[in-house]
Protein backbone atom coordinates (compact mmCIF):
# COMPACT_ATOMS: atom_id res chain seq x y z
CA UNK A 1 0.00 0.00 0.00
CA UNK A 2 1.62 3.80 -1.51
CA UNK A 3 2.18 6.20 1.37
CA UNK A 4 0.96 8.95 -0.65
CA UNK A 5 -0.51 8.67 -4.51
CA UNK A 6 -1.00 11.22 -6.94
CA UNK A 7 -3.70 11.20 -9.85
CA UNK A 8 -3.70 13.54 -12.60
CA UNK A 9 -2.74 16.23 -9.73
CA UNK A 10 -2.21 20.06 -11.33
CA UNK A 11 -0.38 22.55 -9.33
CA UNK A 12 0.39 25.89 -9.57
CA UNK A 13 0.11 29.51 -8.44
CA UNK A 14 -2.72 31.98 -8.62
CA UNK A 15 -4.93 29.87 -10.11
CA UNK A 16 -2.31 28.80 -12.71
CA UNK A 17 -1.11 25.82 -13.07
CA UNK A 18 2.32 25.79 -13.86
CA UNK A 19 2.70 21.64 -13.86
CA UNK A 20 -0.41 19.19 -15.00
CA UNK A 21 -1.41 15.45 -15.44
CA UNK A 22 1.28 14.50 -12.25
CA UNK A 23 0.59 10.98 -11.52
CA UNK A 24 3.01 8.81 -8.87
CA UNK A 25 2.82 6.66 -5.92
CA UNK A 26 5.41 6.60 -3.62
CA UNK A 27 5.86 3.16 -0.71
CA UNK A 28 8.05 2.96 2.36
CA UNK A 29 11.75 2.98 1.45
CA UNK A 30 11.02 4.55 -2.06
CA UNK A 31 13.52 7.28 -2.97
CA UNK A 32 11.43 9.83 -5.37
CA UNK A 33 13.73 12.28 -7.34
CA UNK A 34 11.97 15.03 -9.37
CA UNK A 35 13.55 16.75 -11.91
CA UNK A 36 13.13 18.82 -14.31
CA UNK A 37 13.55 22.50 -15.54
CA UNK A 38 13.30 25.90 -13.74
CA UNK A 39 9.76 26.77 -13.74
CA UNK A 40 8.80 23.19 -14.24
CA UNK A 41 6.18 23.07 -10.92
CA UNK A 42 8.55 21.17 -8.83
CA UNK A 43 8.66 23.37 -5.69
CA UNK A 44 5.16 24.11 -6.86
CA UNK A 45 4.05 19.91 -6.59
CA UNK A 46 6.63 20.25 -3.20
CA UNK A 47 4.24 22.66 -1.29
CA UNK A 48 1.19 21.02 -2.22
CA UNK A 49 2.36 17.68 -0.69
CA UNK A 50 3.10 19.21 2.06
CA UNK A 51 -0.38 20.80 2.07
CA UNK A 52 0.82 24.03 2.10
CA UNK A 53 -1.23 25.17 -0.89
CA UNK A 54 -3.94 23.32 -2.78
CA UNK A 55 -4.02 21.40 -5.83
CA UNK A 56 -5.51 23.42 -8.56
CA UNK A 57 -6.34 19.79 -10.05
CA UNK A 58 -6.76 16.13 -9.29
CA UNK A 59 -6.11 14.57 -6.08
CA UNK A 60 -3.11 13.48 -3.74
CA UNK A 61 -3.81 11.39 -0.62
CA UNK A 62 -1.84 9.66 1.97
CA UNK A 63 -2.53 6.03 3.36
CA UNK A 64 -4.44 5.97 6.59
CA UNK A 65 -1.49 5.01 8.67
CA UNK A 66 0.06 8.51 7.64
CA UNK A 67 -0.28 10.93 10.65
CA UNK A 68 0.25 14.15 11.79
CA UNK A 69 4.01 14.15 12.27
CA UNK A 70 5.02 10.96 9.69
CA UNK A 71 5.83 13.40 7.40
CA UNK A 72 8.64 16.13 7.33
CA UNK A 73 8.95 19.32 4.68
CA UNK A 74 12.45 20.91 4.13
CA UNK A 75 11.75 23.85 1.75
CA UNK A 76 14.07 26.23 -0.22
CA UNK A 77 15.87 28.57 2.33
CA UNK A 78 14.83 31.91 2.94
CA UNK A 79 15.88 35.73 4.04
CA UNK A 80 12.97 34.88 7.05
CA UNK A 81 14.41 31.42 7.90
CA UNK A 82 17.63 32.90 8.00
CA UNK A 83 16.72 34.86 11.28
CA UNK A 84 14.96 32.38 13.33
CA UNK A 85 16.04 33.73 17.10
CA UNK A 86 16.42 30.32 18.54
CA UNK A 87 19.32 27.68 18.99
CA UNK A 88 20.09 24.97 16.14
CA UNK A 89 18.82 22.90 19.07
CA UNK A 90 15.44 24.55 19.29
CA UNK A 91 14.83 24.70 15.80
CA UNK A 92 15.28 20.95 15.27
CA UNK A 93 12.82 20.31 18.05
CA UNK A 94 10.28 21.81 16.66
CA UNK A 95 9.83 19.64 14.37
CA UNK A 96 8.02 17.21 17.18
CA UNK A 97 5.29 20.26 17.61
CA UNK A 98 3.21 18.36 14.91
CA UNK A 99 2.72 15.51 17.10
CA UNK A 100 3.22 17.41 20.74
CA UNK A 101 -0.28 18.83 20.26
CA UNK A 102 -1.39 20.79 22.90
CA UNK A 103 1.24 19.75 25.93
CA UNK A 104 3.28 22.78 27.06
CA UNK A 105 6.83 20.56 27.15
CA UNK A 106 8.29 18.04 24.31
CA UNK A 107 9.07 14.96 25.90
CA UNK A 108 12.15 12.95 26.70
CA UNK A 109 11.65 10.80 23.64
CA UNK A 110 11.26 13.97 21.31
CA UNK A 111 14.19 15.61 22.71
CA UNK A 112 16.41 12.80 22.18
CA UNK A 113 14.90 12.20 18.74
CA UNK A 114 16.19 15.74 18.18
CA UNK A 115 19.64 15.46 19.22
CA UNK A 116 19.78 11.62 17.26
CA UNK A 117 18.72 13.70 13.82
CA UNK A 118 21.48 16.56 14.60
CA UNK A 119 24.12 13.79 15.09
CA UNK A 120 22.78 12.21 11.69
CA UNK A 121 23.25 15.22 9.52
CA UNK A 122 26.71 16.36 11.48
CA UNK A 123 25.18 19.33 13.13
CA UNK A 124 25.81 18.56 16.90
CA UNK A 125 28.85 20.37 17.03
CA UNK A 126 26.53 23.29 16.89
CA UNK A 127 23.34 22.51 18.66
CA UNK A 128 23.65 25.20 21.15
CA UNK A 129 24.77 28.15 18.80
CA UNK A 130 22.03 30.56 17.91
CA UNK A 131 20.75 29.91 13.89
CA UNK A 132 20.99 33.20 12.93
CA UNK A 133 24.64 32.89 13.43
CA UNK A 134 25.38 29.94 11.15
CA UNK A 135 26.80 28.86 7.77
CA UNK A 136 24.50 28.57 5.26
CA UNK A 137 25.89 24.94 4.63
CA UNK A 138 25.12 24.85 8.70
CA UNK A 139 21.76 26.18 8.66
CA UNK A 140 20.94 23.67 5.84
CA UNK A 141 21.97 20.32 8.17
CA UNK A 142 20.02 21.82 11.06
CA UNK A 143 16.89 22.27 9.16
CA UNK A 144 17.18 18.92 7.53
CA UNK A 145 17.49 17.61 10.51
CA UNK A 146 14.14 19.31 11.47
CA UNK A 147 12.77 17.68 8.71
CA UNK A 148 13.57 14.40 9.66
CA UNK A 149 12.54 14.64 13.26
CA UNK A 150 8.87 16.16 11.82
CA UNK A 151 8.82 13.18 9.20
CA UNK A 152 8.55 9.24 11.37
CA UNK A 153 7.90 7.71 7.50
CA UNK A 154 8.00 10.11 4.73
CA UNK A 155 10.37 13.23 4.10
CA UNK A 156 9.50 16.02 1.40
CA UNK A 157 12.66 17.53 -0.01
CA UNK A 158 12.94 20.73 -1.63
CA UNK A 159 17.19 20.52 -3.06
CA UNK A 160 18.67 19.23 -0.04
CA UNK A 161 21.72 19.75 -0.88
CA UNK A 162 21.81 23.63 -1.48
CA UNK A 163 24.70 25.33 0.61
CA UNK A 164 26.38 22.41 0.84
CA UNK A 165 30.33 21.72 -0.47
CA UNK A 166 30.60 18.60 -2.60
CA UNK A 167 31.96 16.43 0.61
CA UNK A 168 29.12 16.95 2.59
CA UNK A 169 26.75 16.77 -0.46
CA UNK A 170 28.10 13.10 -0.56
CA UNK A 171 27.54 12.62 3.43
CA UNK A 172 24.35 13.43 3.18
CA UNK A 173 23.58 11.46 0.61
CA UNK A 174 24.88 8.72 2.22
CA UNK A 175 22.57 9.36 5.15
CA UNK A 176 19.49 9.38 2.96
CA UNK A 177 20.32 6.42 1.72
CA UNK A 178 20.23 4.87 5.48
CA UNK A 179 17.47 6.17 5.98
CA UNK A 180 15.66 5.13 3.18
CA UNK A 181 16.93 1.70 3.97
CA UNK A 182 15.49 2.00 7.57
CA UNK A 183 12.20 2.30 5.82
CA UNK A 184 11.54 6.09 5.49
CA UNK A 185 10.05 7.51 2.01
CA UNK A 186 11.64 10.33 0.64
CA UNK A 187 10.89 12.50 -2.28
CA UNK A 188 13.48 15.10 -3.35
CA UNK A 189 13.69 17.78 -5.83
CA UNK A 190 17.14 17.94 -7.03
CA UNK A 191 19.25 20.25 -9.91
CA UNK A 192 22.13 17.88 -8.48
CA UNK A 193 22.48 15.84 -11.50
CA UNK A 194 23.73 12.86 -11.73
CA UNK A 195 24.47 12.54 -8.28
CA UNK A 196 20.67 13.59 -7.25
CA UNK A 197 19.34 10.83 -8.69
CA UNK A 198 22.28 8.13 -8.08
CA UNK A 199 20.43 6.34 -5.00
CA UNK A 200 16.92 7.27 -6.15
CA UNK A 201 14.50 3.89 -6.71
CA UNK A 202 12.18 6.25 -8.96
CA UNK A 203 12.21 9.23 -11.33
CA UNK A 204 9.36 11.96 -11.57
CA UNK A 205 10.23 14.77 -14.61
CA UNK A 206 8.07 17.25 -14.93
CA UNK A 207 9.90 18.93 -17.91
CA UNK A 208 7.63 18.88 -21.04
CA UNK A 209 5.37 16.00 -21.08
CA UNK A 210 5.14 13.97 -17.59
CA UNK A 211 7.62 10.92 -16.57
CA UNK A 212 7.09 8.66 -13.57
CA UNK A 213 9.11 5.39 -13.45
CA UNK A 214 11.74 3.55 -12.11
CA UNK A 215 15.50 5.08 -12.35
CA UNK A 216 16.89 2.31 -14.85
CA UNK A 217 13.95 3.15 -17.33
CA UNK A 218 14.20 7.07 -17.19
CA UNK A 219 17.86 6.58 -17.99
CA UNK A 220 17.15 4.12 -21.22
CA UNK A 221 14.89 6.64 -22.77
CA UNK A 222 16.05 9.96 -21.17
CA UNK A 223 15.79 13.04 -23.18
CA UNK A 224 15.78 16.54 -22.66
CA UNK A 225 18.01 17.09 -19.30
CA UNK A 226 21.44 18.18 -18.47
CA UNK A 227 23.20 16.50 -16.65
CA UNK A 228 25.30 19.59 -15.28
CA UNK A 229 22.33 21.79 -14.31
CA UNK A 230 19.29 19.69 -14.29
CA UNK A 231 17.49 21.96 -17.08
CA UNK A 232 15.98 21.11 -20.58
CA UNK A 233 18.29 20.71 -23.37
CA UNK A 234 16.94 19.76 -27.00
CA UNK A 235 18.07 16.25 -28.76
CA UNK A 236 18.26 13.06 -26.43
CA UNK A 237 20.79 11.34 -24.94
CA UNK A 238 22.87 14.50 -23.69
CA UNK A 239 25.47 14.82 -21.25
CA UNK A 240 27.77 16.85 -19.21
CA UNK A 241 26.19 20.07 -21.04
CA UNK A 242 26.27 18.96 -24.49
CA UNK A 243 23.48 21.28 -25.65
CA UNK A 244 22.61 23.14 -22.71
CA UNK A 245 21.43 26.58 -23.53
CA UNK A 246 23.01 27.96 -19.98
CA UNK A 247 26.67 28.47 -19.47
CA UNK A 248 27.16 24.75 -17.93
CA UNK A 249 27.41 23.81 -21.62
CA UNK A 250 30.91 21.58 -22.77
CA UNK A 251 32.06 21.80 -19.09
CA UNK A 252 31.35 18.15 -18.11
CA UNK A 253 34.76 17.55 -17.85
CA UNK A 254 35.01 19.97 -14.54
CA UNK A 255 31.32 19.10 -13.54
Amino acid sequence: MPLLRCDNLSVGYARHAVASGISFSVGSGDCVAVVGANGSGKTALLRTLANIMKPLGGTFSYDPSVRPGDVGYLPQQNPVQRDFPATAREVVLSGCQARRGLRPFFTKSEKSAADAALARFGAASFAGLSYKTLSGGQRQRVLLARALCAGRKMLILDEPVTGLDPDAAADLYSTLAALRGEGLAIVSVTHDLPAGVEDATHILELSGAVFFGTKEKWMDGRSGVCSVCGDCVSGSHHHHGAGCRHACAGKGAQA
